[in-house]
C-alpha cells in the first residue's frame, strides 16, 4: 500500500474485508516483541504528530505505520517522520482496522478525537496490541469499564498519555504527602483556567474531500460537517467530548489520585454555564465531590487560597498539619506559617521515570504494567465523568454506589453513564 490512500483506493480496500478486516483477533499469531518495538500511531493531529516525534526520539522504536482519516493530516506527518527519519518505510493509511490486521506490529498510539479512543483501544487489545491512549481514557463510564475487562482478557500493555505523570515534581509532590508531613489530607482543591468556546453558529458544509468524514464521526451519532466542529474543536462539543473540564481534568487529577488515592465516592454536584454558541459542551463546570476519606473541589477559576490566584492550573492539598500547593512544575509547602518549596528531611521513595513513553516501551517489554496504567487511569476519570452528567442534569446532586457502578435511585443519570455507538460503527 502506498503512503497515500485516494478515497478510490479506500473504498477498493474494503473489499478484502473477507480476508482482512473481519479477521477475527483470536486468529491473529503474533510473535513476542523483539529488541525494537515496531509501533503505529493512529490519530495525527497535534497530539498525534507529538506521539510520532516522541516515539521516533526513542532508539528501542521503529514508526511502521501512521493512520488519520484526513489525508493532508496524514500526508504532512509522513512528510515530517521522513524529515525525522530519512530512511524511514512508515506506510500511511486511512482505516485504523488495515493497522491492526498487520501481524509485525507490537503497539499502537491513539490520538483520535475522544469518542474514539476507547473502541480502537479495546480492538487493539483483541488483535494483540499494547497501547499508548491518549487523554480522556475514554469518552463514558461504561467504555472505561470495558477497557479494563479487555486489557485484562487479552493480558495487554495500557498507558495513558498523562505525559507530566513522569515529570520530577509530581512525583516530589506524592513523597511529601505521603509522607505525613502535612498532616491527613481532608480536602483538596483542582482548579483549570479556562472557558469553552460558543463556536458561533456557522452552516452545515460538504466535507472536503479530503476527510471521510463518516469515519471521523464513527461511533458518535451522525451529524452535519462544519469545520468548526471538527479536528482541534471537537472538544468542545458533547457527542465528542466534555470541554476544557474533561481535556485538562486527568492533568491535574493526576497527583491527587497517586498521592491521596480517593476512595469510595459518595456523591457529586457540578455547576456552569452553557456556551453562547452551537458548541455543546458547558462553558465552564464547577463540581463538588464527596469521597470516603476525602472532599475535593474542582473550580474554572483559581480557590481563594495563598499562591492560587498565579498558577493558571493547580492542586491545593489541606492537611491537618499543613497545605501544599503545586501545578506541572512547582509546589509550595505551608507548615505553622512557614513556607518552602521542599522537605530534604522526606526521603526520595519513588523511583523516577525514564520518560512516559519510555516508560510504556519498557512495560511491554517487560509485561509489567506502567505509571499511568489503566487501572489507575480508570478510577481517576471515573468522577469527571460524573461531574459532567451533573451538569447535563441541571445541576442535580447525584448519590454514587461505588460497588455496582450506578447512581442511587436515579434511572435518569444512570441512562448517561454509556451509549449505543453508530450501528455502522459498533465495531466490537
Amino acid at each position: 500500500m502506498s503512503s497515500h490512500i485516494s478515497r478510490r483506493d479506500f473504498i477498493r480496500l474494503g473489499t478484502i474485508g473477507a480476508v482482512g478486516l473481519s479477521v477475527l483477533p483470536s486468529m491473529i499469531l503474533k510473535a513476542a516483541p523483539s529488541d525494537t518495538l515496531r509501533v503505529a500511531h493512529i490519530g495525527l493531529g497535534g497530539m498525534g504528530n507529538q506521539h510520532m516525534k516522541w516515539f521516533a526520539g526513542l532508539p528501542d522504536v521503529e514508526i511502521v505505520a501512521l493512520c488519520d482519516v484526513d489525508q493532508d493530516h496524514l500526508n504532512k506527518t509522513l512528510q515530517t517522520l521522513r524529515t525525522l527519519k530519512p530512511d524511514s518505510q512508515a506506510k500511511g493509511y486511512e482505516d485504523f482496522r488495515h493497522v491492526l490486521d498487520r501481524q509485525d506490529i507490537d503497539a499502537v498510539t491513539i490520538a483520535t478525537p475522544d469518542h474514539w479512543h476507547a473502541q480502537i483501544a479495546m480492538l487493539a487489545f483483541q488483535a494483540g496490541k499494547d497501547v499508548y491512549g491518549e487523554k480522556p481514557l475514554s469518552y463514558d463510564v461504561k467504555e472505561g469499564q470495558k477497557m479494563l475487562k479487555q486489557l485484562g482478557k487479552h493480558n495487554r500493555i495500557f498507558q495513558l498519555g498523562t505525559q507530566i505523570h513522569a515529570g520530577d515534581n509530581y512525583h516530589r509532590v506524592v513523597e511529601i504527602i505521603q509522607s505525613g508531613a502535612i498532616g491527613k489530607v481532608h480536602t483538596v482543591r483542582l482548579w483549570k483556567n479556562g472557558f469553552s468556546p460558543g463556536l458561533g453558529f456557522p452552516k452545515a458544509q460538504t466535507p472536503p474531500s479530503t476527510l471521510n468524514w463518516d469515519m471521523w464521526l464513527g461511533p458518535a451519532p451522525y451529524s452535519d460537517y462544519f469545520p468548526e466542529k471538527c479536528h482541534l474543536n471537537y472538544r468542545y462539543f458533547l457527542d465528542y467530548s466534555g470541554g476544557v473540564f474533561a481535556d485538562f481534568w486527568c492533568h491535574i487529577a493526576d497527583v491527587v489520585w497517586w498521592a491521596v488515592q480517593p476512595k469510595g465516592l459518595r456523591s457529586v454536584v457540578a455547576r456552569g454555564e452553557k456556551t453562547d454558541g452551537v458548541a455543546s459542551a458547558p462553558k465552564w463546570v464547577d463540581a463538588d465531590f464527596e469521597f470516603e476519606n476525602l472532599k475535593l473541589y474542582w473550580t474554572t477559576l483559581p480557590p481563594n487560597v495563598p499562591g492560587a490566584a498565579e498558577r493558571n492550573i493547580g492542586a491545593y492539598f489541606e492537611g491537618d498539619k499543613g497545605t501544599l500547593i503545586c501545578d506541572y512544575q512547582t509546589r509550595a509547602i505551608t507548615i505553622n506559617g512557614e513556607t518552602v518549596q521542599d522537605i530534604s528531611s522526606v526521603p526520595q521513595t519513588l523511583e523516577r521515570s525514564p520518560g512516559h513513553q519510555q516508560n510504556f516501551v519498557n512495560a511491554v517489554k517487560s509485561r509489567r504494567q506502567p505509571e499511568s496504567n489503566l487501572a489507575y487511569v480508570r478510577d481517576m476519570t471515573l468522577p469527571m465523568h460524573l461531574a459532567l452528567i451533573s451538569w447535563r442534569l441541571g445541576g442535580r446532586k447525584l448519590e454514587w454506589n461505588t460497588k455496582k457502578e450506578k447512581f442511587r435511585g436515579d434511572r435518569e443519570a444512570n441512562e448517561f453513564l454509556g451509549r449505543e455507538y453508530r450501528k455502522k460503527w459498533d465495531l466490537l
